[in-house]
């Protein structure tokens, strides 16, 4: 399997605050994994403190 996270940073470094704000949307969609299977397919989208759409993380499996 392959995880991948996905954060688009221009509109997050629009804002000013970057690292904060990169920090906070790592802790959060981190901490709320243990709500999948964590098995291909699986994935959300990213949202940062202004609830705008800044990315997405998925698991896909291997190709060989």
């Amino acid at each position: 399997m392959k995880f991948s996270l996905e954060v688009d940073m221009d509109d997050v470094l629009s804002e000013g605050d970057a690292a904060r704000e990169l920090g906070r949307i790592l802790r959060y969609w981190g901490g709320n994994l243990h709500h999948y299977e964590l098995k291909p397919g699986d994935g959300s989208v990213i949202y940062d403190s202004a609830y705008r759409e800044v990315g997405r993380w998925a698991i896909e499996a291997r190709s060989a």
